[in-house]
């Protein structure tokens, strides 16, 4: 039986990461990368997340794929390799596979650690197709190792991931999957603009799971930059800013308060924030534009009844 193929792309060291993430915190309007989510409870906490009512994205795109699966194959053809950007535990594309029949899966994650169960049971499930795991960090740079792609590539990009980029970050890393993409393509989940209080639900939950997620990023910064961040300290805010049509997340501080690490330390007032992440909503020709500006062809766009979620076929424009 094959198994699976592990690649660790070199990695920022880990005092060139605290000294980063401590310039984040440090800055006027404190931030921190909604990539250190994603420890190993907040992985878990995430995928607790997309089982919630209020969480829609995850159902509705899958009730996309499994009604536009033909077609898909159709447009995009088989037996490429799949590169699936942000695979987590694979499920996603694992679904496609009956119907694309890809020759090769690459899935791709900040960290070959969390990819090593879900790939030796991909390949247990699938023994006909070549399987890699490939660590990197694709939101700063997406260079594929060479002689990774085995024919056509198709790229993966589900779950409205794209709406963490700002518009002109989007644009920047569309043409990075372009670049990469020739004679291939891509099938992106894309968020949807809909209802305030249909978003805001969705990233403000009653069980307080995105809460809990939210604030688990401090557990992760503390073992990270060694700082003392205590989690009852802070209350997990989300809000829709209509004007930039995004969702905002931020942890906002109870009290006032300083948070130190070694060699360093920052005061909050009282209300101030943290801002974690933002999730862009866009609307169809909007994003279709944006696609096209990246260097994609005419894309092929399927939704829900609803119109809230919109799953893209992209081709790479010759």
């Amino acid at each position: 039986m094959r198994t699976p193929r592990f690649i660790q792309h070199a990695v920022d060291s880990a005092a060139d990461e605290r000294q980063s993430v401590r310039g984040a915190l440090l800055a006027q309007a404190a931030s921190v990368s909604p990539k250190y989510f994603y420890d190993s409870l907040g992985s878990h906490l995430f995928e607790a997340i997309t089982e919630l009512d209020e969480y829609y994205p995850t159902r509705t795109e899958a009730a996309i794929l499994d009604g536009c699966a033909n077609e898909l194959a159709r447009v995009a053809g088989t037996g490429m390799t799949l590169v699936d950007l942000g695979a987590g535990n694979c499920a996603k594309a694992t679904r496609l596979f009956p119907l694309l029949e890809p020759r090769r899966y690459v899935a791709v994650d900040i960290s070959i650690d969390f990819l090593r169960e879900a790939l030796r049971r991909v390949q247990r499930e699938h023994p006909q197709t070549e399987v890699i795991g490939l660590g990197l960090d694709f939101s700063r740079h997406l260079e594929l190792p060479a002689g990774l792609v085995v024919g056509r590539p198709l790229f993966f990009y589900p779950g409205s991931s794209i709406g963490n980029f700002t518009p002109d970050e989007a644009l920047a890393f569309l043409r990075r999957v372009r670049a990469q993409a020739g004679g291939g393509g891509l099938v992106i989940g894309v968020d949807l603009v809909k209802p305030s209080s249909v978003l805001e639900a969705a990233y403000d939950d009653a069980l307080g799971v995105t809460a809990a997620f939210n604030l688990n990023l401090l557990r992760h910064l503390n073992r990270l930059i060694e700082s003392d961040f205590e989690p009852r300290d802070w209350r997990h805010v989300a809000c829709f800013d209509a004007e930039r049509s995004r969702i905002e997340m931020h942890l906002e501080a109870r009290r006032e308060l300083v948070v130190r690490w070694p060699g360093g330390a920052r005061p909050f007032a009282a209300g101030e924030r943290i801002h974690t992440e933002n999730s862009y909503k866009y609307a169809p020709q909007a994003f279709e534009a944006l696609l096209q500006t990246a260097g994609f062809g005419t894309p092929t766009r399927w939704t829900d009844p609803q119109g809230w979620f919109a799953v893209y076929w992209a081709p790479a424009r010759a």
